[in-house]
């Protein structure tokens, strides 16, 4: 099995299962992904999904022997990219459990996740310059926008890893535990997430990610539309009856 699914109430959590080879993304494994997304985003009971590993390794990234066989493009899907995850607009909050190394393409899927939960022992690193590789599944993209960048240009052009440690200090991760703790971390975070209305999560997470690539002008614009749509549902009045009346929200919104 590629991909195993689980379900913890409006959690439903992806473990990628090819531990005999560090998780690599080969075809099996990035449609098999893109497969569960497809039924998670149509699945109104699912309302956070968080994304891991089996063993001690998150994902060692792209199946090299693909690779050197020349088969680089079948751990692409059309919808997905590379792993079937990481060009997708899915709109739903993604988590990172990486319960160990994330590199390459690994850590490329862990930058596709809106939080990372990293295991005491994690590595992150984009390789692809010592395999004569690009890093073309969004980790020269999304790096440059969660550090600096003279240390995006140092994990990128010299191919070198930071450790969790080193992660969390410069706002990469958000949570460092040990590493039997990371997937329940990161349900723990999930389960919060889920716990908010569906639709103000939605449109929020939406302009957190526009933001940046958004004139101010641009953004205000954009900032209005959303909050229109989440003041103009039910939940914003449900939200505001059930703290006064003090009792937890029945949301309406999927």
């Amino acid at each position: 099995m590629s991909v195993v699914r689980e379900r913890r109430e409006h959690v439903e959590i992806l473990r990628i299962d090819r531990p005999e080879a560090k998780n690599a993304i080969n075809d099996v494994v990035a449609h098999a992904l893109e497969d569960a997304l497809d039924d998670i985003e149509s699945d109104t009971a699912v309302r956070v999904v968080v994304i891991t590993g089996t063993g001690d390794t998150f994902s060692a990234g792209a199946d090299l022997k693909m690779v050197a066989a020349g088969n680089s493009d079948a751990f692409i899907t059309k919808r997905g990219g590379f792993a079937g995850f990481v060009a997708r607009d899915f709109p739903k909050p993604v988590v990172a459990a990486v319960n160990g190394t994330a590199v390459a393409g690994g850590f490329e899927i862990a930058l596709a996740c809106d939080l990372i939960v990293a295991a005491e022992g994690a590595r992150f690193g984009l390789f692809e310059v010592k395999r004569g590789l690009f890093a073309g599944g969004g980790g020269l993209i999304r790096l440059p926008r969660r550090v600096s960048l003279a240390l995006a240009m140092e994990l990128a052009i010299m191919g070198n890893a930071i450790d969790a440690r080193r992660a969390y200090e410069v706002g990469l991760v958000n949570r460092v535990v040990p590493a039997p703790d990371v997937v329940e971390c990161a349900l723990g975070l999930a389960a919060e997430i889920a716990a908010n209305s569906p639709l103000a999560v939605r449109n929020t997470r939406r302009m957190v990610r526009e933001a940046s690539d958004l004139t101010e002008a641009e953004a205000w614009k954009r900032s209005a539309e959303l909050s229109r749509e989440v003041f103009a549902s039910p939940d914003s009045i449900e939200g505001a009856r059930a703290f006064a009346e003090k009792r937890p929200p029945v949301w309406q919104t999927s």
